[in-house]
């Protein structure tokens, strides 16, 4: 009897100690997923003065777009320092719409679509563009491989009792949906 007894606790402790270690794992991952996101919007954020230097040249009277994307471009920094997902989120939204608002002023520039630099950072910016999405999606799997691990028994009991808390989506602002337009 007390050989079952001692086994069954010694079950209970490796169930415990799997969840543990899984619902750790996982959130690991999540806060991995959250940097290389924090890595590429800086890596946006780092070209983003030298293509507005490279326009400006060209558009002097987009002045009030310049300032703007300067202004979100502080405020992403910011809030990255801050690792505060909801303002980092919007700035990020903000910002890509003020980065297409400016590649469109530069649509009125033959000369300027023609400037390598310009061609250059536009390509590159791009490609970040491409990675920030893919960081987004892998961020958002994952946490909702943790928050599942959260909400499922029995780990759920295991999350409970070690409060572990569920992470936040990185969801898309309002204008970003709004920008969604679909053609059949």
């Amino acid at each position: 009897m007390l050989g079952l007894l001692i086994g069954l606790t010694i079950l209970v402790v490796l169930i415990v100690v799997y969840y543990i270690n899984r619902i750790i794992r996982l959130g690991n991952r999540v806060e991995n997923a959250w940097s290389q996101i924090d890595v590429q919007l800086k890596k946006r954020s780092d070209l983003i003065p030298k293509l507005v230097q490279v326009v400006k040249g060209y558009a002097k009277h987009e002045r009030e777009t310049f300032e703007q994307i300067t202004k979100m471009r502080s405020l992403l920094l910011k809030a990255l320092n801050n690792k505060n997902l909801k303002d980092t989120a919007s700035a990020d939204a903000e910002i890509s719409q003020l980065l297409k608002r400016l590649l469109l002023v530069a649509e009125n520039y033959p000369e300027l679509k023609a400037n390598q630099n310009f061609l250059m950072l536009q390509e590159e910016i791009t490609a970040v563009e491409d990675k920030i999405a893919f960081a987004r999606q892998l961020y958002n799997d994952l946490v909702m491989r943790y928050n599942n691990l959260c909400e499922k028994f029995p780990s759920n009991i295991i999350a409970k009792l070690f409060n572990f808390k569920k992470f936040d989506f990185y969801k898309a602002t309002n204008q970003e949906r709004e920008d969604i337009t679909i053609t059949f």
